[in-house]
């Protein structure tokens, strides 16, 4: 009798043992399936949040280049020649352009800047009272600007546009013809430029522009070559 207790004992004692080594298995499986199934969701929420990226960008561009309309301001720095016999003068710059387009690529343009500087004379010694007398141009110019790449945040676009520039050469002469200073005549010439627009879009109606710019010359019957850069704010508004 005694040992069918023992028996009995011994089998319990093995069940249980069993029972533990199940409940064991069975809890260290559990996080190892919960791992699964949080490993599988990711992927999932991924791919619906790149979409949704994409989808979303796709729509940014779309509201930033259907403006219609482009008004540009700000300023910069201008290599120009301001005589036939002088070396060119460093001068500062504002700019103010429009930009009308007639689709997401090509836009017509009107373009007013103004340049402001000391050039150098050429008689230093009989005119020492003005040694770098202040120069100023203005150009007034249209043409056309075509943008070549389109993205969320930036754009690249090229343009070229022509018209006519007037110089004031005496203004800081005080009364001493600017051509006996070497400097040009006073009035107007013709002036074309070519430039390259880099913008970085903060929002799809406001950027942030760097342009790259040569503007070209016809005061004395001569050609001048002029280079420099503008920068400033771009604002778009009307939705073609």
């Amino acid at each position: 009798m005694q040992g069918d207790s023992i028996e009995v004992m011994v089998r319990f004692r093995k069940w249980m043992l069993g029972c533990a080594v199940l409940s064991v298995c069975a809890v260290a499986a559990v996080p190892s399936f919960a791992q699964t199934g949080k490993a599988a969701q990711p992927k999932r929420a991924r791919r619906e949040t790149n979409a949704s990226r994409e989808a979303r960008i796709a729509r940014t561009i779309q509201q930033t280049y259907s403006q219609r309309y482009e008004v540009f301001g700000g300023g910069g720095y201008l290599r120009f020649k301001p005589g036939e016999n002088l070396k060119r003068n460093n001068e500062v710059t504002w700019q103010v352009a429009t930009h009308y387009y007639l689709d997401p690529k090509l836009a017509i343009v009107g373009d007013i800047r103004g340049a402001f500087g000391h050039a150098q004379q050429i008689r230093p010694l009989e005119y020492a009272q003005i040694p770098n007398p202040q120069i100023n141009e203005y150009t007034f110019m249209g043409g056309v600007n075509y943008r070549f790449y389109r993205k969320e945040k930036v754009a690249y676009s090229v343009e070229a546009i022509g018209g006519g520039a007037w110089g004031i050469f005496s203004g800081g002469s005080k009364g001493i013809p600017s051509t006996d200073l070497g400097l040009w005549h006073d009035g107007w010439a013709p002036a074309f430029s070519l430039g390259l627009h880099a913008d970085y879009n903060f929002y799809p109606n406001l950027a942030f522009r760097v342009s790259p710019t040569y503007v070209g010359t016809r005061f004395g019957g001569s050609t001048q070559n002029n280079f420099g850069f503008n920068a400033g704010v771009v604002y778009r508004f009307g939705h073609q």
